[in-house]
């Protein structure tokens, strides 16, 4: 009963819910402006993503005739509920320890690729060419980037030891880096940390990785005939995914607290998130342009992958 309670109160609640909601579309609002700022524009309010969210809330759902409409209008509920899900199973560093039963890396390779998924549904739903072209370009690039990140996780895992499914605890991780300090600071595990970095901007599709939505090709391509209520839930889909992607590389790499008071440490886990997203959302997006569908695929095998797949060599030699 307890692991009910616990799981529903950070399902609706916290860590997921209500506050990865809000720190999603904060954190859409900061990265906006900081990208304004850096282009030398003025750039929109920090709370314009939640008033775009609040608008479209309001207007009217157009469903293509020809789209498939239960499929149509299935996708964003699938994204929006397994990015929340995945919020909710995140532990954080010295306030929330996790779900019981679901603190486990091989769970959040279950729950990862959702979002994705729930994208490459409505693209194929929708039946528009160019939601076609989305879908199987949001396919591409999540097999790319999924290779540096499955390797990432062996590397921690391997790097942290224990046995059998400990190795994969997201507590026996962050318990580890108490004791041994982050593994940001760890030579061994830096190729790992970069390899991470570089998978935030890949599936959140931010700069060189803006290519499944490219609106100058094709025109948002999934999303495209999205509208109302369902392109909000898509919206409110990657704010949180935004959240969630961020404090996975906060949980393998960098979980510590600044001690025993749970809202410092709660600050301080909200900086580091803000601080990775502007390092590797922001600046990508305001600094560089997109790479072709290959150019992307290849850059995650060519360059991405070694980087995790060098970490996992080497914490498999010292183990």
């Amino acid at each position: 009963m307890t692991s009910f309670f616990e799981a529903t109160f950070a399902m609706l609640i916290f860590p997921g819910g209500l506050f990865a909601l809000a720190a999603g579309l904060m954190l859409k609002g900061v990265d906006r402006k900081a990208v304004a700022r850096l282009q030398r524009r003025v750039g929109p309010p920090l709370y314009q993503p939640a008033l775009d969210v609040l608008k479209l809330t309001v207007k009217e759902t157009l469903i293509p005739h020809t789209a498939n409409e239960l499929a149509f209008k299935l996708a964003p509920v699938l994204g929006l509920s397994g990015v929340l899900l995945t919020a909710a199973v995140m532990p954080i560093g010295g306030v929330w320890n996790g779900v019981t039963g679901m603190k486990d890396l091989l769970v959040l390779l279950y729950l990862l690729p959702l979002p994705a998924m729930a994208l490459m549904i409505a693209g194929s739903a929708s039946s528009s060419p160019y939601g076609a072209l989305g879908f199987s370009r949001e396919m591409v690039v999540m097999f790319a980037y999924e290779m540096p990140l499955i390797a990432s996780f062996l590397a921690v895992a391997v790097r942290v030891g224990g046995t059998g499914g400990s190795m994969f605890a997201l507590d026996s991780i962050i318990n580890y880096q108490m004791a041994h300090g982050p593994m940001i600071f760890d030579p061994i595990m830096l190729p790992a940390f970069i390899a991470m970095l570089l998978f935030i901007p890949g599936t959140m599709g931010a700069g060189l990785f803006d290519i499944p939505e490219a609106e100058p090709e094709v025109i948002e391509g999934p999303l495209l005939e999205y509208s109302g209520p369902l392109l909000a839930m898509f919206q409110l889909m990657s704010a949180v995914k935004l959240v969630v992607v961020v404090e996975l590389v906060v949980a393998l790499f960098m979980p510590n607290g600044l001690g025993g008071n749970v809202l410092v440490n709660l600050v301080w886990h909200l900086f580091k998130c803000l601080a990775l997203m502007l390092v590797a959302v922001t600046v990508f997006r305001a600094s560089t342009g997109r790479l072709r569908l290959e150019q992307g695929f290849t850059f995650f095998v060519k360059y991405t992958s070694p980087l995790a797949l060098a970490s996992l060599g080497l914490a498999y030699m010292l183990r």
